[in-house]
């Protein structure tokens, strides 16, 4: 999947390579499409803990069932270094899970919850669900 972005200011007809943002920005895009396609709606996107050391979590989204679904998007150009799926390491669940408890704190009923992984490879999207838990 090749990403190519207008620089501010460029000829007409020329492109540069998207910057790491922009390619984040777009497998996020391709994965809330798939999601929704699949019945879930959006909550919150980019969902952040305040302070140092917090967490971050791509998509807080709801399934049809009210099951609060925590997605994370991992975009890889190819499958070397075990591809997207590895990329999710025991650091990085730790870190979404903590900004999940923050998230719900503020709310009144916690719903059933788990922890999805979105992988944007080329070869397209690939959603596993319920990949880790917050033990």
């Amino acid at each position: 999947m090749e990403f190519l972005a207008k620089k501010p200011g460029a000829q007409p007809g020329t492109a540069t390579r998207a910057t790491t943002k922009q390619k984040g920005d777009a497998a996020e895009d391709a994965a809330l499409r798939h999601l929704q396609a699949a019945g879930l709606k959006l909550l919150s996107r980019n969902y952040r803990t305040p302070g140092r050391g917090g967490g971050e979590i791509d998509l807080i989204l709801r399934e049809r069932d009210g099951t609060l679904v925590f997605a994370e998007v991992r975009q890889r150009s190819s499958a070397s270094h075990g591809g997207a799926a590895a990329s999710v390491g025991v650091v990085k669940q730790r870190r979404i899970v903590f900004a999940a408890r923050h998230y719900l704190m503020r709310l009144r009923e916690p719903p059933p919850c788990r922890f999805d992984v979105v992988l944007v490879e080329p070869a397209g999207v690939q959603w596993l669900r319920a990949a880790f838990d917050a033990g």
